[in-house]
């Protein structure tokens, strides 16, 4: 761009600012030599440095100012001199010259500590003063001179004034110590040619219907305005971008023609075990995986837990206990969700098919690949005539649109499916292939107590985490809940 050009794109706020750059080198001395507001300066010199005009270094800096009983005394004297006064013609106890005063009890305390140090007054019953004091009271001290000089940069102090600084930093609100912020301004070599320029005429920041009838804009230019500047980012409200893939997944289950499922997270334990036929001394029923609740939950219909109990016993050879069953847990899997929807299906529901997407507990220990609270999705399949290729295949037809392009199934053994597979996909990034959840034919042990009789049943679940992780491009699960504000902002959209 040429000068010319640049010129022509100035902006007000730049014009005003410019002819103070090359003899002001911060934006406060821009500020006072211009009259402009902070904001105004400071927008001027951001939109210039983005033309290259000039460079902007962000300085920290202590700025020792005057504090509030500062301003009190630089008023009305410090307490020290005040003491004095109150003594220069007659000598008068303590008590007294705090009622002349009206001097706290901690002002008398410093003042009489600091003038005894001084020899300005010899302390007995009464306090008298003496000839050093008497010249203390004709001439400014340098406690004084030091707060007219404030404010100002500590760094600009001497040693003198440093040692000054710490005595009154020890009185309570004498002198503040502050960060601030500048920014210190230095002209680039187009910035030196532009700063000699004399920028002259008139221009039309914007065309308004007035001077379209006026017809003034003849005599005048339109400031030039540059569309490849940089302009400061914007973040528009959005969800968090795990609700944004959890939504993303339902759409495709919704349009696979799948009902939701959806229920309480705390559940009893005969719905999230034993309805599963999982016996009741398996170890996943334990406090080391399990988060049980105080209190005991109720059972439902009689007939329910007779088929259930009776399974359990004849399939596992063991006196079932309804104690157990009563345990009240925060749900360590969405399975329980498809044993509490099949157990209120009906024939005449038949062929149906559910999903569910919702949060589980487990007592993991945590780390890059744990949560003890995660996102699972599940689905069923109620359908006499369903099969085994039909599972595999809902399953990649759901795995592609959450974009992988290879998915696999490998044998595997899960507690209440049979046959049953793993479900893995390629990574592309990680150039390997992830293991991302289970899926099966649920066993008749599960499905004959529920339904009544036994049908084939469809099942999968898996942590939908693990699913987004290469997405996201991130490594670790816990970073999902970190709550960083930066990440959040920048995050992309899922798509």
């Amino acid at each position: 761009m040429s000068i010319n050009e640049l010129i022509e794109g100035l902006h007000p706020l730049e014009r005003k600012v410019l002819p103070y750059l090359s003899v002001c080198k911060s934006l406060k001395e821009i500020q006072e030599k211009s009259k402009l507001q902070e904001i105004e300066v400071s927008r001027a010199l951001q939109w210039l440095e983005n033309k290259n005009v000039v460079k902007i270094k962000r300085n920290n800096f202590e700025l020792v100012e005057i504090g509030k009983n500062g301003k009190i005394y630089f008023e009305n004297g410090l307490p020290e001199k005040q003491f004095l006064k109150s003594i220069k013609i007659k000598n008068l106890t303590l008590d007294a010259i705090s009622d002349k005063t009206k001097l706290s009890r901690q002002e008398l305390n410093i003042s009489l500590g600091l003038l005894k140090r001084k020899n300005a007054i010899i302390f007995g019953k009464e306090i008298e003063i003496t000839p050093v004091g008497k010249e203390l009271l004709k001439s400014k001290s340098p406690e004084e001179e030091f707060l007219k000089k404030l404010p100002v940069d500590k760094s600009s102090l001497n040693e003198n004034e440093k040692k000054l600084l710490k005595d009154l930093l020890k009185r309570k609100e004498l002198v503040l110590v502050n960060i601030k912020k500048d920014k210190l301004v230095e002209l680039t070599s187009v910035g030196k040619k532009l700063s000699k320029i004399k920028l002259t005429g008139d221009y039309i920041e914007g065309l308004t219907p007035a001077i379209i009838r006026n017809e003034s804009w003849k005599d005048k230019k339109f400031r030039r305005y540059d569309v490849e500047i940089n302009v400061p980012k914007i973040y528009p409200g959005k969800r968090h971008f795990i609700n944004e893939s959890k939504n993303y997944a339902k759409k495709i289950w919704l349009s696979m023609g799948f009902k939701e499922m959806t229920g309480p997270a705390v559940n009893s334990g005969f719905w999230n075990f034993d309805a599963l036929f999982v016996p009741q001394d398996h170890p996943a029923r334990e406090m080391q995986d399990t988060f049980f609740l105080k209190g005991k939950s109720t059972l439902p219909e009689k007939k329910l837990v007779d088929a259930v109990k009776k399974q359990h016993e004849d399939g596992w050879d063991y006196k079932w206990d309804p104690e157990l069953a009563k345990k009240t847990v925060l749900r360590t899997h969405t399975t329980v969700l498809s044993a509490r929807t099949l157990a209120g299906l009906k024939e005449s529901d038949f062929p149906v098919k559910y999903f569910s997407i919702g949060r589980n507990y487990r007592n993991e220990a945590l780390d890059w690949s744990h949560l003890f609270e995660f996102n699972q999705s599940e689905g069923i399949v109620v359908d006499p005539k369903a099969n085994f290729k039909q599972l595999l295949g809902y399953l990649r037809e759901f795995f592609e649109k959450m974009g992988y392009d290879k998915v696999r199934f490998r044998p595997a053994y899960f507690p209440y499916t049979e046959p049953s597979v793993e479900i893995d996909v390629y990574s592309n990034e990680k150039n390997k292939w992830l293991e991302l959840g289970g899926a099966g034919i649920l066993r008749p042990e599960v499905v004959k107590p529920l339904l009544g009789k036994d049908i084939p049943v469809l099942a999968w679940g898996f942590g939908l985490g693990r699913v987004i992780l290469p997405y996201y491009g991130i490594k670790d699960l816990r970073d999902f809940y970190k709550n960083d504000l930066k990440q959040l902002k920048e995050m992309k959209s899922w798509i």
